[in-house]
């Protein structure tokens, strides 16, 4: 039982799950997006190592059209040591949109779960700092919480495990965005200075704008 706030915190980190959202076919990048070459690695990269970074018992990444991203997500977990955390879960209708495959990322969570953290695959600049943020808001009460940077909100989304129902039933390709914007004054927005959580990659000039890591 909790008997205080940082109790309650701690309680809270303990039992959270991290997903990636990665079966988008990357149509507009020309294919393979996040399997695309970028630091060494490959993109995908970027969102694998906040996720991890994050107080999150697994990271389950969602694949979809990209056959590549199976591995790519394999090799990242064993080079960081990581490969227990690791979940890959196969979206059969990813061609829908975002909506079906988070739905097929928390429908796989363990049981027990007290929230989520929803990334995604294409924006690898988001800081680790960040995670420890929206946990510290859910404990608060929140139903869930995002970063935001200038008064845009940004990623990755912690989503309380109270949500978890009407995730389940989204569909087409905007996510969670209108049932976030129904949350309201429940949605905490935790002002970060990094514009990181803002930057998606579309298409390959985007990433001519990136400072070499």
């Amino acid at each position: 039982m909790a008997t205080g706030g940082e109790v309650r915190e701690g309680e809270i980190a303990a039992a959270l799950e991290a997903i990636v959202l990665a079966g988008g076919a990357g149509a507009r990048f020309g294919g393979a997006k996040l399997t695309h070459p970028w630091r060494g690695g490959v993109l995908i990269d970027g969102a694998l190592g906040a996720a991890f970074a994050a107080p999150a018992r697994h990271v389950t990444v969602v694949t979809g059209a990209d056959a590549g991203v199976e591995a790519a997500a394999r090799r990242f977990a064993a080079i960081c040591g990581q490969a227990k955390r690791l979940r890959l879960v196969h979206c059969p209708d990813h061609a829908r949109g975002m909506g079906a495959t988070l739905r097929a990322g928390v429908a796989s969570l363990p049981a027990g779960a007290a929230g989520a953290y929803v990334f995604l695959g294409d924006m690898p600049l988001v800081p680790a700092s960040v995670a420890p943020a929206l946990a510290a808001a859910l404990a608060r009460g929140a139903a869930a919480a995002a970063p935001s940077h200038r008064g845009r909100r940004g990623h990755p989304v912690l989503f309380g495990a109270e949500l978890f129902e009407a995730l389940g039933a989204l569909a087409g390709d905007q996510g969670a965005r209108q049932m976030l914007e129904r949350l309201r004054a429940r949605l905490a927005l935790v002002a970060v200075d990094d514009p990181g959580v803002l930057v998606d990659i579309d298409r390959p000039a985007d990433l001519d704008g990136l400072a070499p890591g």
